[in-house]
């Protein structure tokens, strides 16, 4: 059987799926419930000096959900901690003696200020956590205070920061990244030229969810009035794999250990964000949507998953994926897919064909037999392999796509396939083509 222990940074777990600091995470009781369901770790929701913040007593969060209603994305606008300091120190203090197969650890926020940094870290320290996570994504709020986002936006500041942590502190560090930025590798090279241990991503990414069209009012709102807030849940998932990937393949952040964060509601989604790099992975929307216990089926899932590939640890399959994610100018041009219906289980709704001819390459014949019935057959010679039909079919694995074999003539172009790599760097119409060297 598949062993799905985790040791992250020497941070032991039972599993690697940690909640991540958020509304789940703020108490005693609910981390205590979420150790009960199964958690192998918890970031603590997180601190803030005293006084401590204030929340809006009105709607906090709000949802995108698809036609069935399942959430696929949640808006959030509560800020960290609202709770006295000293409290959250002590129900820590008690959960980790409670708890200390589990991992905890302490995710902070305070003025840049290196005296404030001074102050808590120590603090934090004597509660028994067993790493600190620095929150540098909270895109609303304390931003607006100049921490949060606003240190997360500005790799001097990250840098300078996570020093300070690794000065004062002998716990692990941590750094939470934003995703609202242009490029994340420059905040994680800033991570890791500080001396940090792991970058955790993303963070929420802006968003305003909507607009009430009877009141035109921005929704959620708070007498009369919205802020933008954070975005999570599934939809924010491609785009927060894309920053993992970018960050695992970077030459100057290569192995710098990641704990993945976005939109992470499966055992498959932990997978992937596994074979993309990330040593551990962090949940909060799919919590919030169902549960603590939903971790449950997530560990099933993945040591599954493990067991039917031969994987015996998560160290296995970490990171496999990371060479498979290149820029698309070392994609190979010679490469030929076209599309395939099955007959067999196609439902003739059409779908494939109204989209390939109204959007993409007029690639989908649709003919009626004697019957009337209505079928649906690729014309190669216009199909470009584009992956539409295959996206957008309502049936699995209905519509697939067919690499073709060398010798094999395209039916677009009339060449045959030969088999040899080429991209755009040495491809005719680069300008800025690189000489391709005669064959010996």
């Amino acid at each position: 059987m598949a062993d799905i222990r985790s040791n992250f940074l020497g941070i032991r777990s039972p599993n690697p799926f940690w909640l991540a600091s958020a509304p789940p995470t703020d108490k005693e009781v609910n981390v205590t419930r979420a150790y009960e369901a199964g958690w192998g770790g918890v970031v603590w929701k997180t601190l803030g000096e005293d006084p401590h913040v204030v929340n809006v007593n009105g709607p906090r969060y709000s949802t995108l959900m698809s036609q069935d209603r399942r959430v696929v994305g949640l808006n959030n606008i509560e800020l960290i901690t609202d709770r006295p300091l000293r409290i959250n120190l002590e129900e820590m203090t008690r959960v980790k003696k409670a708890w200390p197969d589990r991992a905890l650890i302490a995710s902070l926020m305070v003025p840049c200020v290196e005296e404030s940094w001074k102050r808590i870290l120590p603090m934090v320290e004597d509660t028994g956590a067993d790493g600190i996570e620095l929150n540098f994504g909270c895109p609303h709020g304390m931003s607006e205070r100049g921490m949060g986002a606003a240190v997360g936006q500005v790799p001097e500041y990250i840098q300078m920061v996570t020093e300070w942590c690794k000065h004062y502190s002998r716990l692990p560090v941590i750094v939470k990244l934003t995703p609202n930025i242009t490029d994340v590798r420059f905040p994680a090279r800033a991570a890791k030229a500080g001396g940090a241990d792991a970058v955790s991503l993303i963070n929420t990414i802006n968003s305003v969810m909507g607009v009430n069209l009877d009141t035109l009012v921005m929704h959620p709102s708070t007498d009369g009035q919205g802020s933008h807030g954070g975005y999570c849940g599934p939809a924010v998932k491609p785009i927060a794999q894309n920053m993992v990937a970018e960050i695992a393949r970077d030459p100057q952040t290569a192995g710098l250990p990641i704990s993945g964060i976005g939109g992470i509601t499966t055992w498959k989604d932990a997978a992937e964000y596994i074979a993309l790099g990330c040593g551990t992975v962090q949940v909060c929307t799919a919590a919030m949507v169902y549960g603590f216990k939903i971790v449950q089926d997530m560990c099933d899932g993945l040591s599954n998953y493990m067991d039917s590939h031969g994987f015996k640890s998560i160290d296995d399959f970490r990171g496999r994926a990371v060479p498979t994610v290149r820029d698309w100018k070392d994609l190979n041009l010679n490469h030929i897919d076209k599309a395939v219906i099955n007959q067999g289980s196609c439902i003739q709704c059409g779908r494939c064909h109204v989209v390939c001819e109204d959007t993409s390459h007029q690639a989908i014949f649709y003919t009626k037999g004697e019957a009337g019935e209505r079928r649906f057959e690729v014309n190669e010679a216009e199909c470009v392999g584009c992956n539409l039909c295959v996206s957008i079919c309502p049936v699995p694995d209905t519509i697939a796509m067919r690499s073709l074999l060398p010798g094999e003539v395209d039916a677009r172009t009339g060449k045959a396939v030969t088999g040899e790599y080429a991209n755009w760097t040495t491809h005719p119409n680069n300008p800025a083509r690189v000489a391709v060297p005669a064959s010996l």
